[in-house]
């Protein structure tokens, strides 16, 4: 697949839209609601930078190291899905950040959960204008923190307006489904562990979609969970997320699985490319160019109904 050409931005675009009448697993989505401006899906507060694994664009992290505060501001890199039990400040996964500008790091891991329970460990949180989870398999971040202190001022990060981000691993755990997440195997889709981190409600997230050949896999989720968006990001592509505004920032493509959206005769995805956006809330999608037009080939139908 070719890489997308660049695209302008939406600043000064007005936008025709792909529409849909529900909000995900909550009904119709109000005027009230929109008017009002309260994020349905996304954080109040906050954003989130949502990665497809293996992350090597600079814009990535100059997004992530923005949103923090700069590259003086205190950045928390939690390293525990990648399953060792120590890391430590030699640990090569900082050295990115590093080398991206980032000058105040702290590494926070555990593998016990009555640790990060403690006040001690959370400690590092409570100045911290950004968390970032590192890849490796998602269920052990919820055996390690779900529940627990960390979790919760993890989320206070974002409540006072820092941003959470994630790779791999770490961009599934920001769902509130947690796709990937059986302790066997990380084919199975619907597994053993199922609850993620929520920061996108009502939300599922795959990784490595088209290097790995992964995008037919969240379909059975999204049928079977019909009330969720789903969303697969490629490598070193991720999602910035503001309230219920996503963008598509990075090298490929994003994934969108809707059950009320339809490309073809029953095409059950679509795809997004570097600046597209889309509006989580109501699920609109747009691409912005010298003049606006909804995303070809997607049409609003549900899965199954036939021409």
């Amino acid at each position: 697949m070719d890489r997308p050409a660049r695209i302008p931005t939406l600043a000064t675009a007005t936008a025709l839209t792909l529409t849909v009448a529900a909000f995900v697993g909550a009904g119709p989505v109000s005027s009230q609601q929109i008017e009002a401006g309260v994020p349905l899906v996304g954080p109040e507060n906050g954003s989130l930078v949502i990665v497809g694994g293996a992350m090597q664009s600079a814009e990535i992290y100059e997004r992530f190291i923005a949103l923090a505060g700069g590259p003086d501001a205190h950045i928390v890199l939690v390293p525990t899905a990648g399953g060792a039990e120590e890391y430590d400040d030699f640990w090569q996964g900082m050295n990115a950040w590093r080398e991206h500008g980032a000058r105040n790091l702290t590494l926070l891991h555990t593998i016990d959960p009555a640790e990060a329970d403690t006040d001690a460990f959370v400690e590092p949180l409570r100045t911290a204008g950004g968390v970032f989870f590192f890849g490796g398999r998602q269920w052990r971040l919820v055996d390690a923190y779900g529940g627990t202190k960390a979790e919760e001022a993890f989320r206070e990060v974002l409540e006072r307006g820092g941003v959470i981000g994630g790779s791999s691993a770490g961009a599934t755990i920001q769902g509130s489904y947690l796709v990937r997440g059986d302790t066997r195997t990380n084919t199975i889709m619907m597994g053993d562990h199922q609850r993620g981190f929520g920061y996108l409600r009502n939300v599922a997230i795959d990784q490595h979609l088209l290097r790995r050949n992964r995008h037919f896999d969240m379909i059975d989720v999204i049928e079977t969970h019909p009330e969720l968006l789903g969303i697969g990001l490629d490598e070193d592509t991720a999602i910035v997320v503001q309230g219920d505004r996503a963008q598509v920032v990075g090298r490929s493509y994003v994934a969108i699985y809707d059950n009320r959206a339809t490309t073809g005769p029953n095409g059950k995805f679509y795809f997004l490319a570097p600046g597209d956006r889309i509006d989580l809330g109501t699920r609109e999608a747009t691409r912005p160019s010298t003049t606006m037009a909804p995303v070809q080939g997607v049409e609003r139908k549900p899965w199954g109904s036939g021409r």
